[in-house]
């Protein structure tokens, strides 16, 4: 437990599973909320033993609605700026975890919400997930990467049309456009994000590490600075223990054991 609004929990011993926790409010941030969040994944990086994240709103008819705005109506500028510093520390801090974090999405994902699950590294959705950017209609814009990271994901046009629109999307469009991975019935999302959770927690948790490395660095690097930085991570799996049992394990026709080192 990390707090009131944003519990921890363990569903196995190396995969844990963040809860946003304010579901009168449809899990829409406060200022104290998004320092807890920040606060609970900064200590998940230093857990050498975290293989997977899982990262799910409470009750079922919100993840996450974005910042809380009848806090934010009440903040001059200066406030305003010192409260977005807040949320740029919990955006961060889910987008630099150094293993995969997975987003559980059911009902609303909107605003600073959609930019958290965006932070992650995939989304599985319910059924009943919806999706949108409604700031440009209330004089803002997202301010939690959702610019630079959902044109990566589902592409310049489609980024372009819901940033600048506003639109809410159902589930359906959301898969079709490559912003989700997967959809189930919604009493069944977090228990599939643990599964999928459990399938990476069992690989090589160096190289799992790694991947994620070159994956996100391919956001910034040219063609040819990606695949030296590809090559770099690759060549730090080589050395490990983990390799060398994936090799075994494979000539002994059994399941490897790694143990990140």
């Amino acid at each position: 437990m990390e707090g009131t609004h944003v519990q921890l929990e363990w569903p196995q011993r190396d995969v844990a599973l963040v809860r946003l926790n304010r579901p009168e409010r449809m899990n829409a941030f406060d200022t104290a909320m998004a320092q807890g969040l920040a606060a609970c994944f900064e200590d998940l990086h230093r857990r050498t033993d975290l293989r997977a994240v899982v990262l799910c709103g409470a009750g079922e008819r919100a993840f996450c609605t974005g910042a809380d705005l009848k806090e934010r109506a009440t903040l001059d500028e200066q406030a305003w700026f010192a409260q977005h510093h807040v949320f740029q520390r919990m955006f961060r801090a889910v987008a630099e975890t150094p293993v995969p974090v997975i987003a559980a999405v059911r009902g609303y994902c909107l605003a600073g919400g959609f930019e958290i699950a965006l932070n992650c590294d995939f989304i599985v959705a319910a059924a009943d997930a919806r999706f949108g950017l409604p700031e440009v209609t209330r004089g803002i814009m997202p301010g939690g990467g959702a610019t630079q990271i959902l044109p990566r994901v589902v592409g310049e046009a489609w980024a372009n049309r819901l940033i600048m629109t506003g639109e809410i999307i159902d589930v359906e469009t959301a898969r079709r456009i490559g912003l989700v991975t997967e959809v189930t019935e919604p009493e069944r999302v977090v228990t599939r994000a643990l599964e999928l959770a459990a399938v990476i927690a069992a690989n090589a948790p160096i190289a799992v590490r790694q991947v994620k490395q070159a994956v996100r660095a391919s956001r910034s690097l040219g063609w040819e600075e990606g695949r030296r930085r590809e090559l770099e991570l690759y060549a730090a799996c080589v050395p490990t223990d983990d390799r060398r049992e994936g090799m075994r394990s494979f000539l002994e026709r059994r399941r490897p054991v790694f143990r990140g080192r």
